[in-house]
Parts: structure tokens; C-alpha cells; sequence
């Protein structure tokens, strides 16, 4: 079952891809947006292309396991992507210190040899974070997560905004 994990942020969404056995993952491409919105086409284009059976979408939660405004704005994301033409499964895996890892992963790349610059691990940190969600989700590390009754793929929210001085995530 070929899994698209999505790894979402205000500015940059990461993307990874899972092969037809769902065992090896791959990242693939950080998008950048001026607006969350701007990248649903190339997601939905992706989906379609690759014959996507699967979402596996990161989702910030709190400490305490509560949902918080992120967590809301990656549900609104979510509906809107699927309000269309789009019908799969959508999995929720709790992304909490996902970037984290994915940053150190980089770090230990570059440690062994590998010649990434801090342009280019910014760039592919999202992706590799979405195939950290992905992975851990595949070998039975990350369980699916219950939304709040109140997602509901049907509906189509608006999502903020992000302010040019607010972080990208």
C-alpha cells in the first residue's frame, strides 16, 4: 500500500513516500508556501501521479496529549485537501519532537561524511521529518492517534494566515 506521509508547517510542508510493500520510506520534497493553502494542488497532483493508497499525517500535540492550535490548523489542513476529490484512509500519528529528530539525523549525516550545507538541511528537514512520521508509523512505533469528533474531511475550514514574523510552525 503506497503511504504519503505529510509533515505540515506554514511555510514548508514536508513529503514522504512509502514504496507498494509499505516497508521502505523515502523523503521527497519540502514545498514551500506563502499559505498552506498553495500546496494542495501539488499534493493533490502527487496523490494522483503516484497512486496514493494512504495518508499518514504528523500531528502536534501537546505535552499532555491535548490538541492545540497547531494540532487544529493540521486538521484544517487535512479537510481541505480532502474536501475535493481525494477519498483515503487519513491515519494521525503524534508528530511531537519529530523536527527534532529529523535534525538530528541531518546532523549525524553530515558527521559521517556527507556534504550538507544549513541551506540545504533546512530545505530537506521537513521531508525528513515526514519520513521519520512515516517510518515510525510503518514498523508499529507511532500509533495512530484519535482525532476529535469534530474532524469531519466534508467540510472545507479556512486556515490562518501566517504573520511574516511568525515561525514556520
Amino acid at each position: 500500500m503506497r503511504t504519503l506521509a505529510i509533515d505540515y508547517g506554514r511555510r514548508r510542508i514536508g513529503l514522504a513516500m512509502s514504496d507498494e510493500g509499505a516497508r521502505f520510506v523515502s523523503p521527497l520534497e519540502v514545498l514551500q508556501v506563502e499559505h498552506p493553502d498553495h500546496a494542495l494542488t501539488d499534493i493533490r497532483t502527487l496523490i494522483k501521479r503516484e497512486a496514493v493508497a494512504r495518508l499518514v499525517v504528523g500531528l502536534p500535540l501537546n505535552m499532555d496529549d491535548s490538541l492545540g492550535e497547531s494540532g487544529r490548523e493540521v486538521l484544517a489542513f487535512v479537510q481541505q485537501l480532502l474536501g475535493q476529490d481525494i477519498h483515503l484512509p487519513v491515519v494521525f500519528v503524534d508528530e511531537r519532537l519529530s523536527s527534532f529528530e529529523a535534525e538530528q539525523n541531518l546532523i549525524a549525516q553530515k558527521r559521517l561524511g556527507a556534504k550538507i550545507s544549513r541551506q540545504q538541511k533546512k530545505r530537506r528537514l521537513d521531508a525528513v521529518a515526514a519520513a521519520g512520521i512515516l517510518q515510525g508509523f510503518l514498523d508499529g512505533n507511532l500509533p495512530a492517534v484519535q482525532v476529535p469528533v469534530s474532524f469531519d474531511p466534508s467540510t472545507t475550514p479556512q486556515l490562518p494566515t501566517p504573520s511574516p514574523t511568525e515561525n514556520d510552525r
